[in-house]
């Protein structure tokens, strides 16, 4: 059960690049948890996914703690949800119709998360370096947060100066 959760149903086991298959299966996922329960229900999944996640990420990595197998995505996937927050919550607040699909903030929140889980600068970097479950873990979570700051960002600049 644990690696099956840590794989994230086993989109983990996906080649090439497991993080990329595993953040794409998010996106798809978060749209879906979107469209059932708008913003609410994206952010208590994420929060859902964390919990259990780091669970089954620590029993996973019992005999060495240091390790961060590649298969194990469901880091990727909470990270990619809060990668989402701005925009999901962005549009539930709207009371914009759960089915709208704006493709450039879904597209935009998977490319800046893919960059900031590649790239992990400065707290990514960090939180990486922590070599334990919880690292792991926030890593990604880090690099969501970088992310959901510059979709938000590029939603401002889009609708705010662009009139878009």
């Amino acid at each position: 059960m644990t690696r099956f959760i840590a794989t994230f149903a086993g989109v983990g086991l996906l080649r090439p690049a497991p993080g990329t298959w595993g953040s794409l299966a998010a996106v798809a996922l978060g749209y879906l948890l979107h469209r059932l329960g708008g913003f609410p229900l994206l952010g208590f999944a994420t929060l859902a996914l964390f919990l259990v996640g780091f669970w089954a990420v620590r029993i996973e990595t019992a005999d060495d703690p240091a390790k961060d197998p590649g298969e194990f995505v469901v880091d990727e996937v909470v990270g990619q949800w809060i990668a989402l927050f701005p925009l999901s919550a962005g549009l539930w607040a709207m009371g914009a119709p759960p089915a709208l699909f704006p493709w450039p903030g879904w597209v935009g929140g998977f490319l800046m998360f893919r960059l900031f889980d590649i790239w992990k600068p400065w707290l990514v970097g960090r939180a990486d370096r922590l070599h334990s479950p919880l690292g792991l873990m926030l890593d990604d979570v880090v690099a969501g947060l970088f992310a959901a700051v510059a979709v938000a960002v590029a939603a401002a600049i889009s609708h705010g100066l662009m009139g878009m």
